[in-house]
C-alpha cells in the first residue's frame, strides 16, 4: 500500500483516493504498523466502522495456493517443488511420453506474458507447448487456443497434474493465448488451475459437508480443486468479478461463504510492475465500495484481505511475502486487533462464525 500510494502521488502530484477504505480503517491499520501514513495520505479515519488488524503467513511458500490454503485453515506447512532450472529431464520426458507430444519449447523460469511474446510463433509452427515456471511451485503450460486447441491444453495439463504430483509441485496452470504474431499475443481468460491435494481439511469443506454453502466466484474453484465447492461462477475482470458477488450475496441462502478472488490487481499490475495502474484500479474498487456495504443484511459479515503480497514497485515480476490486510466489516467490534500469526485466523473465524466445524488451525479474531 505504501509503495503503490507513494509512486502514485509522485507520479501525479496527488494522493491516492481511497474515501471508502479510509472510512473502514484501511490507513488506520497502515499506521498501526508503520506508526506512518502513505505519502499523500494526512490520517486515518477518526471512527473507523470495522475490525481491522494484519496477519503473517507460516507457510512454506508465498503463492496462490499457499495463501488460499492457509486462509481457509490449511496452512502448507510442507515443502514444495521448485524449479529454478527449469524441470528436470525426467520429469519432461514423462510428460512426452504420456501426453505423446513430440517436443516442448521453453522449459525456464519466465514472465507469462513475456515468453509467449518470445516463442509463441514457434510453438505455432511445431506445435510445442511452452512450459514454464517461476519463483513459485507452478508448472505452467502456454497454448495457442486454436493452432493447439483449449480442450487440447486441459488435457495436457491433467496429464501434467498427475506427473507433478510426484513431484510436490502445488499448482499446474493451463496458459491460452490467442493472436497471430508477437504484437498482439494474448493471454485469454480460459485460464485453468489444476492443484495438489492439501494435507489438511479447508474451511470450505468444513461449511459443504455442514450443509452450507461455497460460492466460488472467478478462480476460486479453481485454487481450492473445487473441494468444497458447492457453486461455482465463471468471472472475469474487475467489474465482472464485483457484479458476480454482489449478485452472488444477494442470491445466498444463510449459512453460507461467497469467496472471490480479484485477480487483476495481481494478474495485471503487480506481476506487470504497474503502480500507477495498480492504484487506479483501488480506485475503481473502492468507488464501488458502497454497492457492496449497502446489501449487507444485519448478520452478514465481509471481510477483505490478500492471499499474499505482489508488490507492484518491487524488482522482478514474481509474488512478495508481506504482512497482509484483515479488514472485517458487519457483526463485529469495530476497532485494531493486534497481529495475526497465521492467515489461518481468517477462516476459523468463518467456520466459528457460520457454527460449523473448526478447522485444523488458526484461532478466530472475534
Amino acid at each position: 500500500m505504501g509503495n503503490i500510494a507513494k509512486h502514485y502521488f509522485d507520479t501525479k502530484n496527488k494522493a491516492i483516493s481511497l474515501p471508502n477504505f479510509k472510512k473502514l480503517g484501511l490507513f488506520n491499520l497502515y499506521h498501526e504498523i508503520h506508526k506512518s501514513y502513505p505519502k499523500g495520505i494526512e490520517k486515518g479515519d477518526e471512527n473507523p466502522s470495522s475490525l481491522y488488524t494484519y496477519a503473517k503467513e507460516v507457510s512454506t511458500g508465498k503463492s496462490t495456493f499457499c495463501g488460499h490454503m492457509e486462509i481457509a485453515g490449511a496452512p502448507v506447512d510442507y515443502e514444495l517443488g521448485y524449479y529454478p532450472n527449469g524441470f528436470d529431464k525426467e520429469i519432461i520426458e514423462r510428460f512426452l511420453k504420456e501426453t505423446g507430444l513430440k517436443g516442448v519449447l521453453g522449459n525456464c523460469v519466465a514472465s507469462g506474458t513475456k515468453i509467449i511474446e518470445d516463442l509463441g510463433e514457434e510453438h505455432i509452427k511445431t506445435g510445442y507447448p511452452i512450459i514454464y515456471t517461476s519463483a513459485d511451485s507452478v508448472f505452467q503450460i502456454a497454448a495457442h487456443e486454436e493452432h493447439f486447441g483449449l480442450d487440447n491444453l486441459y488435457k495436457a495439463c491433467e496429464i501434467a497434474r498427475k506427473i507433478c504430483d510426484d513431484y510436490n509441485v502445488a499448482t499446474v496452470i493451463a496458459r491460452p493465448f490467442l493472436g497471430d504474431n508477437p504484437s498482439n499475443f494474448k493471454r485469454t481468460t480460459n485460464r485453468h488451475d489444476y492443484t495438489i491435494t492439501s494435507k489438511y481439511k479447508t474451511m470450505l469443506e468444513n461449511i459443504a459437508e455442514d450443509k452450507g454453502e461455497v460460492i466460488a466466484i472467478g478462480k476460486i474453484r479453481d485454487i481450492y480443486d473445487g473441494k468444497g465447492v458447492t457453486k461455482a461462477v465463471k468471472a472475469a475482470g474487475l467489474c465482472d468479478i464485483f457484479d458476480k458477488f454482489i449478485n452472488e450475496i444477494n442470491l445466498a441462502p444463510q449459512k453460507s461463504l461467497v469467496f472471490a478472488n480479484f485477480v487483476n490487481f495481481d494478474m495485471d499490475f503487480g506481476h506487470r510492475r504497474n503502480p500507477i495502474g495498480y492504484g487506479e484500479a483501488l480506485e475503481y474498487f473502492d468507488t464501488r465500495l458502497p454497492e457492496l456495504l449497502n446489501i449487507l443484511k444485519p448478520d452478514d459479515i465481509l471481510i477483505f484481505t490478500a492471499d499474499h503480497g505482489c508488490d507492484p514497485t518491487f524488482k522482478g515480476t514474481d509474488h512478495t511475502r508481506e504482512f497482509i490486510p484483515v479488514i472485517i466489516v458487519g457483526n463485529a467490534k469495530a476497532g485494531f486487533v493486534n497481529r495475526r500469526e497465521t492467515f489461518s485466523d481468517i477462516g476459523q473465524t468463518i467456520v466459528k462464525y457460520l457454527g460449523v466445524k473448526p478447522v485444523q488451525f488458526g484461532k478466530a479474531i472475534f
